[in-house]
């Protein structure tokens, strides 16, 4: 304005170029690379690992053949006949990283379980088996510490009931609530096995809980997606007991006992005496099977058997009897036998047995559970029988031979035949009987204490009236 240059318009203009490449003065700079924090980046690094072979020193051929690394790869190729699979890399990749698991965990069988799809990401699945004394101590550990911190829970508790009614006695609650179903042992029921889970190959695997009894009766009674994390939360109801990796726990739980199925005489019971069929738990591998012909595979379901144990209704595999109660006093137990024999005891809830066929499984809204395949129909020399679960859809299970195998990709969730309706919370109790003694009730009106004090009053009256007729007449005697 003071100067009053003939060009000042550039000037401005020169300016403003200043100003802008003083605020782009960062992107502008090539000395500074921008650093890159791609999501895809992240999980190529985390995958380097897998690719990288380590130094081994000792006899890699007894590591070879003692390794109990499963043949993705093999299962792979015969599920791929089928329609079945996560595609040629990613089970390249799944491979390694149970390659990876098997070299950290001491572990005596591991087996490629499947795949749970979430909302977030997704769950890979492998299922061990720990070498006798190995893998057992962390567990142990865990429940100790449980059951420290619910001993000291009660504890606390009762000091201050204690305190409360001393300052204040209150009347009790006599609910009593319904006894909680204990765990099955590890290597027993659904603890059969233990299952190990990742997000995506080359991160890290975690081990899942141990199932409860609770977490089963409550997963079946409602249906939730899995978002990915297992520390997320499980909002529903009835309330489930425990945080996704607990929920992810059961319906694994629950997929492979009504899922995992193989030829019928490819396992057989081990020959004891007085053992009765129905508690059979344990079976081993029949020397002398011989497989039987695709097209007899894929025509009847008779040739199919569940190899797993069936889950009851009381969460476990095998029931368990809730009312009874050892004491260390003999007089008492005879005493408490003398009441259980009075009373009347529940009936055992008895399941399925192993290895019993898939034609025995009961049919949902007129749709049999399962449906039998060939892999094709135009070379059927080389063909292989494929079995595929309408009850839990994702799991499918192949025969070839001798071969079988088991895999499961799906939501986790259950096919129920009809809409799902939510469990209704029940309604409120009732604090206390009403009645005349208890319910208040309403003030009268100036009308009614009128009336009411006009009726006294001749009631009154008349009393007197009756007591100076009485009196008269014991004068007149």
């Amino acid at each position: 304005m003071d100067e009053r240059p003939e060009n000042a318009v550039d000037v401005i203009e020169d300016m403003s170029l200043d100003l802008k490449r003083s605020i782009f003065q960062e992107k502008q700079d090539t000395l500074r690379d921008s650093p890159s924090s791609s999501a895809a980046l992240l999980l190529a690094e985390q995958q380097k690992s897998l690719f990288s072979q380590g130094a081994e020193d000792g006899d890699h051929e007894e590591e070879l053949v003692d390794s109990p690394l499963p043949n993705v790869a093999e299962l792979a190729f015969f599920f791929e006949q089928a329609g079945v699979g996560l595609g040629r890399e990613e089970t390249q990749r799944v491979f390694l990283a149970l390659k990876q698991l098997v070299d950290t965990q001491h572990v005596q069988r591991c087996r490629f379980w499947g795949k749970i799809l979430g909302t977030q990401s997704n769950y890979l699945v492998a299922e061990v088996e720990f070498r006798e004394g190995e893998g057992e101590e962390e567990e142990g550990t865990e429940d100790t510490h449980e059951d420290e911190e619910k001993e000291e829970e009660t504890h606390e508790a009762q000091n201050e009931s204690e305190m409360v009614e001393a300052a204040d006695p209150t009347p009790t609650s006599t609910h009593k609530p319904p006894p909680i179903v204990p765990r099955e042992e590890n290597h027993t029921g659904v603890n059969k096995f233990t299952y190990f889970v990742c997000q995506e190959p080359g991160m890290p695997w975690i081990r899942l809980p141990f199932v409860i009894p609770a977490q089963i009766t409550v997963a079946r009674q409602i249906r939730k997606f899995f978002t990915g994390r297992l520390d997320a939360p499980v909002v529903s109801y009835p309330p489930f007991p425990g945080n996704e990796a607990n929920y992810l726990r059961a319906q694994i739980a629950r997929i492979s006992a009504g899922t995992h199925v193989s030829p019928v005489g490819f396992y057989h019971f081990e020959e004891e005496e007085g053992e009765d069929e129905e508690v059979r738990d344990t079976f081993e591998e029949n020397p002398d099977f011989e497989g039987i012909h695709v097209n007899e595979m894929a025509e009847s379901l008779n040739f199919w058997v569940h190899h797993v144990q069936h889950i009851l209704q009381q969460g476990r595999c095998v029931w368990i009897n809730l009312t009874k109660k050892s004491g260390e006093d003999p007089d008492e137990d005879a005493e408490e036998e003398d009441h259980e024999e009075e009373a009347d005891e529940p009936e055992p809830e008895t399941g399925p047995p192993l290895l019993t066929p898939l034609s025995e499984d009961a049919n949902i809204n007129d749709t049999s559970p399962w449906s039998s395949m060939t892999s094709s129909n135009l070379i059927p020399q080389f063909c292989i029988a494929v079995v595929r679960s309408n009850l839990w859809p994702g799991a499918y299970a192949y025969v070839n031979g001798k071969k079988f195998g088991n895999i499961y990709i799906g939501w986790g969730m259950k096919y129920l035949g009809t809409a799902y309706t939510p469990v209704m919370p029940p309604l409120p109790r009732s604090e206390y009987p009403s009645g005349p003694e208890i319910t208040e009730a309403l003030d009268p009106t100036v009308e009614e204490e009128q009336a009411l004090k006009a009726a006294l009053e001749e009631q009154t009256a008349d009393l007197e009236e009756t007591e100076e007729l009485e009196d008269d007449e014991d004068d007149e005697d």
